[in-house]
């Protein structure tokens, strides 16, 4: 079975408010707030009212259509307004579609801190930006998904820069197909290290299951990597690996990367996102059936799969950062635009 969504747009993930006028930023930050609370499929509709009418208030208190202006300045200001309509309704419509008929549930019993991130928190104070890069194998890059918006260091960006719509946020995919902790370790100075990052997320082990690569061997890699990483000065937010049937052939195995990636996380002090129990509670709990989170494969997630893996993790981001009291009033509740 494969979840029915309505349409989709692929422009979301290169969306940032920042990029608009102070002007349309604002009017574009105020016009999302009372959509959280909307139904999935209203989300479109009343984004594309609030919007609409946003922009007409501004044309009007700016001057774009006041008379006397120069033709030429009259007719870019108007482009410029529509084009920045169209991306808000589009951004509110891709952002609620994908959960539109089956929306997207943390287990009950909670994920668990991922701790602080002290570097991310005071990057987003300070207004400078933020660097994310997402270290890991094909289910970074988004191996299942029908198109890049739906990889979930994408989706991660999106949700990210709508609830901090100020702040420069880049997340780099520096994700590699078939890859596991010895392959990524060496090009860990080039691809993550070099790049200075504010947080790096590390998904990882699902290959070393696959190929049986020692487990005590995998760990000790990433406890060393997860130490160059924090020596560096950047977060660190661990990824362990996905509850799918490829996976689960193999269960001692993965059993027993699961675990020690969990005890590297508090050994170190830094996060860990638990997609293993969290996609088993998706099936387990929820009653969704395999196939409709993981496509035909048995082992990558479809765009759902990584959509509320990404919405989930992003939960999790905004929670931990709002832990760092540098001056920041982050609310308790942070169900990012996730209908229910």
């Amino acid at each position: 079975m494969t979840l029915p969504t309505c349409h989709r747009t692929s422009w979301m993930s290169d969306f940032r408010l920042s990029r608009f006028p102070a002007p349309l930023s604002l009017v574009a930050a105020l016009m999302l707030l009372p959509a959280l609370a909307s139904p999935p499929c209203a989300h479109a509709q009343s984004a594309q009212v609030a919007v609409s009418q946003s922009f007409s208030q501004q044309a009007q208190t700016t001057g774009v259509a006041r008379s006397g202006a120069a033709p030429a300045a009259d007719a870019s200001q108007q482009s410029m307004t529509a084009r920045a309509i169209d991306k808000m309704k589009s951004v509110a419509k891709s952002a609620g579609d994908i959960f539109s008929r089956v929306p997207c549930l943390p287990p009950k019993g909670g994920i668990g801190s991922l701790g602080s991130l002290p570097h991310v928190a005071r990057k987003l104070i300070s207004g400078d930006p933020v660097v994310i890069v997402a270290l890991g194998s094909s289910s970074t890059t988004g191996f299942g998904s029908s198109s890049p918006e739906f990889t979930y260091p994408n989706r991660l960006a999106a949700q990210l820069r709508r609830h901090y719509p100020t702040a420069d946020i880049t997340i780099v995919n520096a994700g590699v197909g078939g890859e596991d902790a010895p392959e990524m370790m060496r090009r860990l100075q080039r691809t993550v290290l070099d790049r200075h990052p504010d947080l790096v997320i590390w998904q990882v082990g699902t290959n070393a299951v696959l190929r049986n690569l020692d487990p005590a061997e995998t760990v000790s890699l990433v406890d060393e990597g997860v130490a160059r990483i924090q020596d560096a000065g950047s977060d660190v937010v661990l990824v362990d690996p996905q509850y799918s049937p490829r996976v689960t052939e193999h269960s001692e195995n993965a059993g027993r990367i699961v675990t020690l990636l969990h005890r590297v996380a508090q050994l170190h002090h830094v996060g860990i996102f638990p997609r293993f129990e969290v996609m088993r509670d998706w099936h387990e709990k929820q009653d969704l059936p395999i196939d409709s989170f993981v496509i035909a494969d048995g082992l990558h997630m479809n765009d759902w799969g990584y959509s509320c893996f990404a919405q989930l993790l992003g939960d999790d981001i905004i929670r931990s950062v709002g832990q760092i009291k540098l001056g920041v009033n982050v609310p308790p509740a942070v169900l990012t635009y996730r209908p229910m």
